[in-house]
Formats: C-alpha cells, structure tokens, sequence
C-alpha cells in the first residue's frame, strides 16, 4: 500500500531540494524525519513537512495501525515551479533579471513487507 503527498510552489531552486532529497531517498520515514531535522540545509524544513504529510496520508489509509518505522520512502519526485522574474537595477539605466524558481514536491510513501 502506498500514500503520496505534494507540496506545491516551494520557494526555493530545484536543484538546492533535490540535494536535500537525495540525503532520505530510499529510507526509513523515522530516519529520514530525523536526518532533515538535523539538516543544515533550508529546504530541509518543507522536505520534512512534505513526508510527514505523506506519513499521516498512510496513517490514515490504513485506519490509524501503522508507525513511523514501519514505513519507508519509495520515492521522492523534484520538480520545477514557477519561476517569478523580477528586475535588479544595475549601472546606466540598465536592469539586470532576477529569477525566483520554486519547485514541487512529490513524496510515496509505502509498507516494505506489503510490496
């Protein structure tokens, strides 16, 4: 059985959440919850929340009998948002172009013995 959950126009570059999803990808929910608690990194936090939601969305598939242990991440999908274009005023009238990506999140969730 699996449960998936998305998180939606995450305000940081894919590149940067794909580095944070590499560090879980393939664990242990409880684990992984704890590798992004101990993160450094920024994009650790809506990470967390996205697997944590993936975690709930199985808890309550399966009517509320299942741990944090017993599930592992099957996938984590990293994609590209919108990204917003914005102007940075630079020397003689010119403007140089700001560009702020988002990303989407994508976590599966799923029962290892049940595969």
């Amino acid at each position: 059985m699996e449960a998936l959950a998305h998180a939606r126009h995450v305000g940081y570059p894919p590149r940067k959440v794909r580095q944070v999803a590499d560090m879980v990808r393939g664990r242990n929910v409880e684990e992984a919850l704890e590798i992004l608690k101990l993160s450094a990194r920024v994009a650790a936090v809506p990470m967390g929340k996205t697997i944590r939601s993936a975690m709930h969305n199985m808890v309550n598939k399966k009517g509320g009998t299942v741990e944090a242990e017993d599930m592992m991440i099957k996938n984590i999908q990293v994609d590209e948002g919108r990204t917003l274009y914005r102007i940075r005023p630079r020397a003689q009238g010119r403007a140089y172009r700001i560009r702020k990506r988002s990303s989407h999140i994508k976590v599966v969730v799923s029962m290892p013995d049940e595969e």
